[in-house]
């Protein structure tokens, strides 16, 4: 018998953290490329990109998306690119609002599908977060969800669906999916245990992943975003459910308690245990075979591989 094959993704920055948290965390171009060679070396076979601006401030910038794309690609690396339409907490991707709140600007979301990527990430959610002190909301109706999902299909673009509840998949994936915006498989990743800034999160347990995972739309494979301390435990139980694996500096700043992570050294746990389990991770070309890519349609992104 041929071993299950496992997609390993790494993200290696978000929107959120700061160097001063983690000096690891890598924020520009260079950094960027460089830690995904060496995580893709280690066994990763998508990565799930966030821009930073020359300030480190999170952004959807499409040159600076561009930028690391090329990167990646001019090292020899055939790791499969996923651009953020999330972007993040500060920088050019929040705006005040009244009442002492702020919004997650929708004009600079959308910029992360213009980068040539073969992925994107679509949160068709509407979230409150709470970070710093700020009430942030992420406001995606239903409208502005398609939007995103018709976006991406017209650039041959694969969404990679984020969802942090039940009713995300069963309401927002779900409905989309069902319109007819995204062939299957569909790729969806339960993202758990932000619940303390999110609102509307659900926190992780091995109950709460298997209820989500009974919840996903047919023919869709999964991967899960363990948050903080959870992401060990989320991974292995995603693995144990015939999921795949996502690591990084993105989802949790330390290898384990009181030690700081390097994205490499995620990437090497995770593949040691995926061959423990007897199981083995994918290559990029198996991962965009698992995953559909590329799209249907004739459109190939820029940085698309076949």
């Amino acid at each position: 018998m041929t071993k299950r094959k496992v997609i390993v993704t790494i993200a290696p920055t978000g929107g959120m953290a700061h160097k001063s948290q983690n000096p690891h965390l890598p924020t520009q171009p260079g950094e960027i490329a460089d830690d995904v060679r060496r995580c893709w070396n280690a066994g990763a076979s998508v990565v799930a990109i966030h821009a930073r601006r020359p300030d480190d401030g999170a952004t959807c910038n499409a040159d600076i998306y561009r930028d690391i794309n090329t990167r990646i690609r001019a090292k020899g690396c055939d790791i499969v690119i996923n651009n953020s339409t999330g972007g993040g907490v500060h920088g050019d991707m929040v705006r005040p609002l009244s009442g002492d709140r702020w919004e997650i600007a929708w004009e600079e979301r959308i910029k992360g599908m213009d980068a040539g990527a073969e992925m994107c990430t679509l949160d068709a959610t509407t979230l409150n977060l709470s970070f710093d002190g700020r009430e942030i909301l992420m406001d995606t109706p239903l409208s502005k969800g398609r939007e995103l999902a018709q976006g991406m299909k017209a650039r041959g673009i694969k969404p990679e669906w984020e969802v942090f509840s039940p009713t995300h998949i069963l309401q927002d994936a779900t409905t989309l999916i069902d319109e007819g915006h995204d062939e299957g498989p569909h790729f969806i990743n339960l993202v758990m245990n932000v619940h303390r800034s999110f609102q509307n999160a659900m926190p992780y347990s091995p109950r709460y992943l298997q209820m989500m995972v009974d919840t996903l739309p047919r023919n869709s494979i999964f991967c899960v975003s363990g948050i903080g301390p959870s992401q060990l435990e989320a991974n292995v139980a995603a693995l144990l459910l015939g999921g795949h694996a996502r690591v990084g500096l993105e989802d949790n700043l330390y290898f384990r308690q009181g030690e700081l992570a390097t994205n490499v050294q995620l990437t090497e746990r995770i593949v040691r245990i995926i061959r423990e389990l007897d199981m083995e991770p994918a290559s990029p070309a198996e991962a965009r075979a698992l995953m559909g890519l590329p799209r249907a349609g004739g459109v190939r992104p820029a940085f698309a591989i076949d």
